[in-house]
């Protein structure tokens, strides 16, 4: 079989937009996190969806390892959150994110588009990444913003004011 180089498919990717969230989750250390730009939809009956990390290490091994998670769809105004869950040992669960728990402990960013509860499903090992596929239990949302999308290794906004005629 051809072996693909794997810049070639970085850089195919690199233009090929995503949304962004970040997976929290309780952990017996207290709060984690982590950005992805990984999620997408599975079914709608049941509820699930599925995203991937690349590390089994830090926060991922954290959230891998609790028994439910919250995917908090970010809004396009929270670019600041994502950069800090981003990057490793950036300040995380701030007074000044002004996160809550639910009665699980999950913790749930304010301003999001939608934060979704989930419990896990199946983990899938392909290469260097992890592929999670949860069942959504519960949906928290607040009225509708515009998503935050990340394209070309730069966050954007997508707003009523971009649909196509």
């Amino acid at each position: 079989m051809n072996q693909l180089d794997p810049e070639a498919f970085k850089h195919a990717f690199r233009h090929h937009p995503a949304g962004v969230a970040v997976i929290s989750a309780a952990s017996p250390d207290g709060p984690v996190g982590l950005t992805v730009s990984s999620v997408a939809s599975v079914s709608a009956a049941p509820p699930a969806l599925l995203f991937s990390v690349t590390s089994r290490r830090g926060s991922a091994s954290r959230v891998l390892a609790a028994p439910s998670f919250v995917v908090n769809l970010l809004s396009a105004d929270q670019v600041e959150i994502a950069r800090s869950f981003a990057v490793p040992g950036a300040p995380r669960f701030t007074p000044e994110q002004g996160w809550r728990t639910l009665p699980g402990g999950e913790p749930v960013l304010p301003g999001v588009h939608a934060a979704l509860l989930c419990e896990h499903l199946e983990h899938v090992e392909v290469g260097e990444s992890t592929v999670v596929v949860a069942a959504v239990r519960e949906i928290l949302a607040d009225a509708p913003r515009p998503p935050l999308v990340y394209v070309d290794r730069t966050f954007h906004a997508l707003t009523a004011d971009t649909p196509l005629p």
